[in-house]
């Protein structure tokens, strides 16, 4: 029988980030800078992974410190009332040919849980030359904001919104084996050394 293994995220090789059409002409992307998550597979089967995805809400970036203030009040995510966004999966396919995984669970915002289906894209897998195995997914897919009750919006006076409903998802993820870093191997052999007793 396969083990379980622990993964964790790079945060500073990973980026969660979105995009949102503004003035109906282009999009605004963002992203979150502070996010955490465990996640356990047996041995290395994606399908079989559990995934708990926590992000700092206060953490939101545009490039525009106004723009993110207001994102941050009560017409957006009421951050006072509601600082983590949660992600926690409850099924993952296949692979298809092109290695795409698509996933659903369960997307939490401002107290509200929804389902979601998002897509999964293997990139590589390493071993860095600190012996850390590491590996990439690109993470993809959209959701209506409104479903959330992130409302806001104002028309303008050609008659268009100022935002649109949909928000596109886009994710570049890396992962790290907590049992190959050095405090998951300084784990494991005192856990053998233990069962050696």
């Amino acid at each position: 029988m396969e083990k379980e293994i622990t993964w964790s995220i790079d945060q500073r090789q990973s980026e969660i980030a979105f995009m949102v059409k503004h003035l109906m002409v282009t999009h605004v992307k963002g992203t979150f800078e502070k996010f955490d998550a465990d996640i356990t597979t047996t041995g290395k089967d994606f399908t079989t992974a559990v995934i708990d995805l926590s992000i700092d809400v206060n953490s939101i970036t545009t490039g525009d410190l106004k723009r993110d203030e207001h994102l941050k009040d009560a017409d957006f995510f009421d951050v006072k009332k509601h600082r983590q966004i949660e992600f926690r999966s409850n099924t993952i396919a296949r692979a298809d040919s092109k290695g795409n995984h698509d996933f659903w669970g369960e997307l939490t915002i401002k107290g509200v849980s929804r389902a979601v289906r998002l897509s999964a894209q293997f990139g590589w897998s390493a071993v860095d030359p600190t012996g850390v195995e590491r590996i990439g997914f690109t993470v993809n897919g959209s959701i209506k904001r409104s479903d959330w009750g992130l409302n806001w919006n104002s028309v303008l006076e050609t008659g268009g919104l100022v935002l649109g409903d949909e928000v596109v998802i886009a994710c570049e993820i890396e992962l790290i084996n907590a049992s190959t870093t050095r405090a998951g191997l300084s784990t494991a052999l005192a856990s053998s050394s233990v069962n050696q007793l």
